[in-house]
């Protein structure tokens, strides 16, 4: 089933950010680990400072011990629809500098770029993107071995477009099938002089 979505744009941009939106119900057509693979080089090739790419990546597809054991540090609410993905992984970042204890301030920021490649491929690929916030953060460190200078942030659910949104709770249900999308306007938060706070 295609949902249809209305981006409302003030100037022209790409198709492939327009059309770019987040689903919470996936096709069953499976994801194969070269697709993993392909995914996993556009993040690769995102600018990072000084080139220290402090993302790093768990993952696992479904039908697999890793896909289960990332399922299982996902919150109550994100566990209601995302095993219905067929790709989830964990994102976490180096919070220090290379061989340095100095903090790297700007690790969130390139992990943002590593994704932002990421949805980009994965759009070309007609592969949808969820990111969510909603991981038990101090679980994953532990399930998956991380140490003090990681830390981990978001899970990501990856699938097909076309799912149904029958299959979804119904509060889910109506925020999949609602057609008008919205941003805040450029003049909330671009400003040409000094910062206002609006909000």
């Amino acid at each position: 089933m295609k949902v249809n979505k209305t981006t409302p744009t003030d100037y022209p941009i790409l198709d492939s950010i327009k059309n770019r939106w987040s689903p919470r119900v996936f096709a069953n057509t499976p994801i194969t680990e070269h697709q993993v693979k392909i995914l996993l080089e556009a993040g690769r090739w995102a600018p990072s400072a000084s080139n220290i790419q402090p993302w790093r990546v768990i993952w696992g597809l479904k039908g697999t011990e890793m896909y289960d054991r990332i399922f299982n540090c996902l919150d109550e609410f994100n566990s209601s629809w995302a095993g219905n993905s067929q790709l989830l992984w964990i994102n976490a970042y180096k919070k220090t500098m290379n061989n340095r204890d100095v903090d790297n301030f700007h690790a969130l920021h390139d992990l943002g770029l590593f994704m932002g490649n990421v949805i980009q491929q994965a759009n070309s690929m007609e592969i949808a993107v969820h990111q969510m916030a909603g991981v038990d953060f101090k679980k994953a460190q532990k399930e998956f071995g991380f140490t003090d200078n990681y830390h981990v942030t978001t899970a990501i659910a990856f699938g097909y477009f076309g799912g149904n949104p029958e299959d979804l709770p119904e509060d889910l249900r109506k925020q999949e099938l609602k057609e008008n999308r919205k941003r805040m306007s450029q003049d909330e938060f671009a400003f040409n002089g000094n910062f206002k706070n609006n909000k």
